[in-house]
């Protein structure tokens, strides 16, 4: 005989009234919000690891990277990359709003370029003073920007000039005098400076100085830049038939044409966009440019090798020195210089 089952009871008896719960409704409701938060917590964490595992394992990769890198070109990419970009920010800003900025950057630079080869050339035995030599070296620069070309010539001259005159008059008062042999090639090193840093980076302030001439000034750094990273893409992927394995190990033909395509390309974007002259001179632009950054670089490798240094100096880290940055722009801004002479006036 069924049992009377009052009203508001369960019939099942392992089922608990309500009311009669072990745990009142607030409490049962913490216990299962506390239950959610412990699992959120633990996915949380396992998705952290999960993200620190793979920010670790990029990183190696990067560093690993990095380090091929390093050890096949002798260049800290990170550190390289970061100054590249600050330098060129800073040359952008000066170029664009004042236009003096940029001429109290080419003499700073030219400056410390300057010091750099005088001591590589010190270490070879040449005497060069140092206090002559900066002098004339900076005071091309606004020589450039602000005189007239006789007046700039007459600078230069005196430049060279001054080099010479302290020279001699050092020999003149020396209690221990050197031969004349070597006196006349501490004479020529002295020239020789002159010459090839602060005389050829002039060019690039008096581009400056021209009307829209930080336009042309600023759109051949940019090919100079594409050109180093032309080759130095190509050549790190491509590379394997050395250009001149004697001076630059690491200068590979595979780099060069790299270089090639992507300076032309980038010139003929520069002369539309930029510049505002026909095509056809940008693809000049660009292949004068591949050459002159080519033959500069070159030139300062083979320098370096005769003096017996890897770098000019360490003070721009992963890229060397100054000069070691000016190789390819010193040639190139008279060649930019002489292309805007000829062309400039092409532009609409």
């Amino acid at each position: 005989m069924e049992d009377d089952v009052a009203p508001g009871r369960s019939s099942d008896p392992s089922k608990p009234e309500p009311g009669r719960s072990g745990k009142s409704g607030p409490q049962e409701l913490r216990s299962q919000l506390k239950d959610r938060r412990a699992k959120f917590e633990r996915q949380v964490d396992a998705k952290r690891a999960d993200i620190e595992r793979q920010v670790q394992a990029t990183k190696a990769q990067f560093d690993a990277t990095n380090e091929r890198i390093e050890a096949r070109v002798g260049r800290n990419l990170v550190n390289a990359i970061l100054i590249g970009v600050a330098a060129g920010g800073i040359m952008l800003v000066s170029l664009i709003i004042f236009k003096v900025i940029f001429v109290v950057l080419a003499s700073a630079v030219v400056a410390f370029a300057t010091l750099e080869l005088r001591k590589a050339l010190e270490q070879t035995g040449r005497r060069v003073p140092a206090i002559p030599t900066v002098i004339s070296a900076v005071a091309m620069q606004p020589a450039a920007f602000f005189l007239h070309d006789v007046w700039r010539w007459s600078v230069v001259l005196l430049g060279i000039l001054l080099v010479i005159v302290w020279r001699v008059a050092e020999q003149a008062i020396a209690s221990k005098r050197t031969d004349l042999p070597t006196l006349v090639r501490d004479l020529a090193s002295g020239t020789f400076i002159q010459v090839y840093v602060p005389f050829l980076a002039s060019f690039a302030v008096f581009l400056v100085a021209q009307p829209e001439g930080e336009w042309w000034t600023l759109a051949f750094l940019i090919l100079v830049i594409c050109v180093d990273v032309g080759a130095y893409v190509s050549g790190l992927s491509f590379g394997k038939h050395k250009m001149a394995p004697v001076i630059s190990p690491n200068k590979t033909w595979e780099g060069f044409a790299g270089a090639g395509v992507v300076s032309v390309v980038a010139g003929v974007l520069l002369a539309i966009l930029m510049l505002g002259v026909p095509w056809w001179v940008g693809v000049l632009l660009g292949l004068l440019l591949l050459g002159s950054a080519t033959v500069g670089d070159l030139a300062e490798s083979l320098i370096k090798r005769d003096i017996g240094v890897k770098d000019m100096s360490s003070w721009l880290p992963g890229h060397g020195g100054f000069l070691d940055r000016l190789d390819s722009i010193l040639p190139s801004a008279v060649v930019a210089y002489v292309v805007f002479l000829l062309f400039g006036g092409l532009a609409v």
